[in-house]
C-alpha cells in the first residue's frame, strides 16, 4: 500500500487519527532537549506492557527491527532456517533473510489468511530454528496448536503483530505466545508513532539481551553512565531505538486504543453484513469463537471468474473515491528476490496465492463513519456486479 497517495481520496484507506494532544506532547519533549534515552520512552513502554499484559516492552525503531534483533540475539544465523507464511509482508521473511538464515515457507488457510498449522510439522527439519507466526490482518492464528509444535521440537516462537495490536487468544494478547511479539507504529496501523514498534517478551534475559542490541550492543546509555561519555560495547548491536519524539506520540495514540478498536469492529462488522449479500464474495475472518480481531482491515476474496477483472474492479473504486489496498500483492516465496533465490513450486502455496491474486482489501479504520461504511458497500457490490 502506497500510503500517501491515499490521502487524496474522499475515503481513505489508512488515516491517523492525530489531534492537539499529540502536537502539545511533541512540543513538550522538544522543549525539554532530551530526544533520545529518556523518560517518555520509559513511560511508553511502560503503558505498552499496561495495556497488553506483558512483563517487559522494549521500544524499536520498527517491526523489522524488532523481529531481525530477535533472531540476532537468539544466535539464529547462517545454516538455520526458520518457518514462515507465504501469505505476509515481506518485511517477515527479510528479517529472517537479514539474520543470514533461510525462511521456510508454508501456505495459509483460505478462509483467515492464517499459517495451515496441519502443514507445519512437514516442514521441521534440523536445521529449523524457530517459528514466526503471522496473526493475518489482527485475526490470531491458532496458537494453541503452533506452541505445542514449538514446544515438542524445542524451536523459538515469534511473532508478528505487525497489524494485530489489541488482538487475543483465549484472552491473552497476541505475542505473549511465544518467546515474544513485535508490534507495527507505522502510520496505517492501529497506533502511530510515524514509524516505530515495540517489542514484548515474558523472557527477562531475552529482554536483557534486545535492550542492549538494539543500541549498538553498548552496556549503558548516556543517562544512566556515571562518568559522561563512558561506556562498553558488550556484543555486537544496531541503532534500532525509537525516539523521544516518536514515543511521545505514542502515550496519546495509547489513550485513544480502545476507541480505535471498537470503532474498527463496528465498521468491520457492518460491512461484512452488507457485503454478505453477493454470495460469490469470500470474506476472510476467523471461524474461532475464542479469539478477537483487531480488524486491521477486510480483505474480500474475488470469485475465480473475475480474477482478471481484479485491477479493474480496483481502478473504479478508486475513480468513485474508495481508497484501497492489496494484503498482500504476492506470496512471499513468489516475489522476485525470493524466487530467484529458491525457486518457486506454486502447488506449495494454492491458497496465498487466490488470495494473493484476487482479494482487495477494503478500509475499516476509525476514521471512517457509518455513512462511509454503507458507501463502500454498496459501490463495492455494484462494480462487482458490473464488471
Amino acid at each position: 500500500m502506497n500510503f500517501f497517495k491515499q490521502k487524496k481520496n474522499k475515503i481513505p484507506f489508512g488515516k491517523p487519527l492525530i489531534n492537539k494532544k499529540e502536537i502539545i506532547s511533541v512540543n513538550k519533549v522538544l522543549k525539554s532537549g532530551i530526544y533520545a534515552h529518556g523518560p517518555t520512552l520509559t513511560k511508553f513502554e511502560k503503558e505498552f506492557s499496561d495495556f497488553t499484559k506483558s512483563p517487559f516492552s522494549s521500544s524499536v525503531s520498527s517491526c523489522t527491527a524488532g523481529m531481525h534483533l530477535f533472531y540476532f540475539s537468539m544466535g539464529i544465523g547462517k545454516g538455520d532456517e526458520v518457518i514462515v507464511p507465504a501469505q505476509t509482508h515481506t518485511a517477515t521473511a527479510h528479517a529472517v533473510e537479514l539474520s543470514g538464515a533461510k525462511p521456510i515457507f508454508v501456505d495459509c488457510n483460505l478462509y483467515d489468511g492464517n499459517i495451515n498449522t496441519s502443514l507445519l510439522e512437514k516442514k521441521i527439519t534440523k536445521k529449523t530454528k524457530a517459528i514466526c507466526v503471522v496473526h493475518f490482518l489482527g485475526v490470531p492464528a491458532e496458537m494453541n496448536v503452533i506452541k505445542r509444535i514449538a514446544n515438542k521440537f524445542k524451536l523459538f516462537l515469534i511473532e508478528d503483530c505487525a497489524l494485530s495490536l489489541g488482538a487475543t487468544y483465549n484472552g491473552k494478547h497476541t505475542g505473549l505466545f511465544g518467546d515474544a511479539g513485535v508490534f507495527s507504529f507505522y502510520p496505517a496501523k492501529h497506533i502511530t508513532t510515524g514509524e516505530g514498534g515495540m517489542f514484548i517478551t515474558k523472557n527477562k534475559k531475552i529482554q536483557k539481551k534486545i535492550k542492549i542490541s538494539k543500541s549498538l550492543g553498548i552496556n549503558k546509555n548516556f543517562m544512566e553512565r556515571k562518568t559522561p561519555g563512558f561506556y562498553d560495547a558488550l556484543n555486537l548491536g544496531f541503532n534500532y531505538r525509537m525516539n523521544e519524539i516518536q514515543a511521545s506520540i505514542g502515550i496519546e495514540q495509547l489513550k485513544k486504543i480502545k476507541f480505535f478498536l471498537s470503532k474498527r469492529k463496528k465498521n468491520f462488522l457492518l460491512l461484512k453484513k452488507l457485503l454478505s449479500k453477493n454470495k460469490d464474495i469470500l470474506i476472510l475472518d476467523s471461524k474461532q469463537k475464542k479469539i478477537k480481531s483487531s480488524h486491521y482491515c477486510m480483505n474480500i476474496v474475488l470469485p475465480e471468474f473475475l480474477l482478471k477483472k481484479r485491477k479493474k474492479i480496483i481502478k473504479d473504486l478508486n475513480n468513485k473515491k474508495i481508497g484501497t489496498s492489496i494484503y498482500y500483492p504476492q506470496p512471499v516465496p513468489r516475489m522476485s528476490y525470493y524466487k530467484n533465490k529458491y525457486g518457486y513450486n506454486q502447488n506449495q502455496f494454492k491458497n496465498s496465492e487466490i488470495i494473493s491474486d484476487r482479494s482487495i482489501s477494503l478500509p475499516v479504520g476509525p476514521h471512517l463513519t457509518n455513512k462511509d461504511i454503507k458507501y463502500i458497500a454498496i459501490t463495492t457490490l455494484k462494480v462487482i456486479e458490473e464488471s
